[in-house]
């Protein structure tokens, strides 16, 4: 049954069996990819127990940053395995622009009625994202529409937490076993701030001014003139001593303020 959830096991071994046998059980695989750890371990796993009869699709649009892109094409393409780019217009709903509490639900529900048309349209009858078991202790809009859309959650299913995707990860000496999560450009402006292809270019290209000096997790939140910068803990003493030369970068991007901020991982729709 689609989306049903197995029995809790003991052991990560154990779990990792649950998921083998799963993802055996499937004809095919088409996996939502986004090229963060989560989809990346799913990729993988039903690389080893499927082989050809899995795709990574990812949903392109203008809230994924193009560093983010290539470093998952990169990563499907190390794997041997088919990679393709749907494009997915979220941007074209003015339910998702609107940017309320709904906005994620928006977004999954564009990503999932496009991979299942592309699905249709290739032979392909599974569809998969990236979903754990960490995520069902918080609101995940997107989980509705994946109900809707018959999208089944194999590492939630088969009880993998964080730390066991983790785990799996670096067994497998996987590239993003360390890779700290990620969010849609879209989760850098603030609840009711209509999101638009020029603000989420403005985010982008100001992240990108950043990375040169060298920060772990980074986001620049978009408060109009003011950027807040979050950065991990280990980074953000580094950072207050180089308030300056971020100032200077985030310039000329339109920001006038610099804030810098512990980041926390927010609850959905705010990441």
């Amino acid at each position: 049954r689609a989306g049903a959830t197995l029995p809790p096991v003991d052991t990560h071994e154990q779990r990792c069996a649950v998921l083998d046998a799963s993802l055996a059980a499937f004809p095919d695989l088409v996996v939502a990819f986004s090229g963060g750890v989560d989809s990346s371990v799913l990729l993988h796993a039903a690389g080893r127990v499927l082989g050809p009869r899995v795709v990574a699709l990812i949903g392109d649009s203008a809230s994924l940053p193009r560093r983010e892109l290539a470093e998952a094409r990169a990563f499907a393409a190390g794997l041997g395995l088919a990679c393709e780019l749907l494009a997915t217009d979220e941007l074209a709903s003015e339910d998702y622009r609107r940017n309320d509490g709904a906005r994620c639900y928006h977004c999954r529900h564009a990503l999932f009625t496009g991979m299942e048309g592309w699905a249709r349209a290739h032979g392909f009858r599974v569809l998969a994202y990236g979903e754990i078991t960490d995520d069902l202790a918080e609101p995940r809009p997107g989980r509705a529409a994946a109900a809707e859309c018959q999208v089944r959650a194999p590492l939630r299913e088969a009880g993998f937490s964080k730390a066991d995707v983790r785990r799996y990860a670096r067994a497998h000496a996987l590239a993003v076993a360390e890779k700290p999560a990620a969010a849609c450009l879209a989760s850098r402006l603030p609840p009711g701030t209509r999101v638009t292809r020029a603000a989420l270019a403005r985010i982008e290209a100001a992240e990108e001014s950043l990375r040169g000096l060298g920060f772990g997790t980074l986001r620049v939140r978009d408060h109009g003139a003011r950027a807040r910068v979050e950065l991990c803990e280990a980074d953000l003493e580094r950072a207050r001593a180089q308030a300056g030369e971020l100032a200077a970068r985030l310039a000329p991007h339109g920001f006038a303020e610099l804030e810098l901020a512990l980041h926390r991982r927010p609850t959905a729709g705010t990441a």
